[in-house]
């Protein structure tokens, strides 16, 4: 093993020891090198989303609030909203349009398929998206104070076909409410209507989808009247977005365990609010195009 002097010294015959530079910290190292947190969202990208979807969110989709003044502007809030479109337009609109109104960051929950394609997972990520998985949303919500939004119909809602448009599938089993309980933050339920018709899906190829590991595989109205183009495309359908008054739960927040049937009741009554909310929104549209 080598010892005495320094490998410089040894080299250059330097007869005294050279400065040292003073190492940074991690922190500053990251704070110089990176804008990524945690959860790999990096607001440059954010930046960069912004300035590249705000015309899809202004004249494509016209995207209109109805009370918008509901979220929280500070503290952590959980955002549940219905979910449709094969590849879904609901999420960026809501991240979207509440970051550019309220100016506070919006953390989309994702199934975890996402996070393991090549390129699409990364890009969700850097964009604001999260796994969701209960240990990743309390941590926004009760440690963080953030904004976390969710889809409880899970990928139930985007993979629905056209005649069952705005028929919202089960909530799952309430894991959303058993969260917003033990994070001690509200609920703000969002209904979005113009995503059912951005990207509608005509039929499904189940057996495939199987053979290529896929959650569901879709043939949209898009693909059938654009062709290849249908793919990305989404169908001009102006977007309303009505935010619900925001649900309290008056249980102590920490706890390990909630009764599963005030869970599950609290998750069904939620899903029935934002139902009858969507049909009231449905009676008083115009146009699919128009409003």
């Amino acid at each position: 093993m080598t010892t005495g002097r320094p490998a410089a010294q040894r080299q250059h015959g330097a007869l005294i020891p050279l400065p040292r530079l003073q190492a940074e910290e991690p922190s500053q190292r990251e704070e110089r090198l990176t804008d990524v947190d945690e959860w790999g969202r990096s607001e440059r990208m954010r930046h960069l989303a912004r300035l590249l979807y705000t015309p899809l969110y202004r004249y494509w989709f016209r995207a209109d609030w109805d009370g918008l003044e509901k979220i929280p502007t500070e503290g952590g809030a959980l955002l549940v909203a219905n979910h449709a479109a094969a590849i879904p337009s609901d999420a960026p609109v809501i991240m979207h349009g509440i970051e550019e109104e309220l100016g506070r960051p919006v953390y989309g929950m994702a199934d975890f398929f996402f996070r393991t394609v090549p390129w699409v997972g990364t890009m969700w990520a850097r964009a604001g998206g999260v796994t969701a998985h209960p240990d990743n949303a309390l941590r926004l919500l009760r440690d963080q104070q953030q904004l976390a939004l969710v889809f409880p119909e899970g990928v139930k809602g985007p993979s629905k076909q056209f005649g069952d448009r705005y028929r919202l599938r089960r909530f799952g089993r309430g894991g959303f409410v058993e969260i917003a309980m033990r994070a001690g933050v509200p609920i703000v339920p969002i209904a979005v209507v113009g995503a059912e018709e951005s990207m509608p899906i005509m039929l499904r190829l189940p057996t495939l989808a199987r053979a290529l590991g896929v959650p569901y595989l879709p043939v949209t109205a898009n693909m059938l009247l654009l062709g290849p183009l249908g793919i990305v495309t989404y169908f001009p359908a102006k977007f309303r977005l009505r935010v619900l008054d925001p649900v309290y739960f008056d249980v102590p927040p920490g706890q390990e365990r909630y009764s599963k049937s005030r869970v599950m009741d609290e998750a069904e009554r939620i899903r029935l609010l934002l139902q009858e909310t969507l049909y009231d929104m449905l009676r008083d549209r115009r146009s699919v195009w128009f409003g």
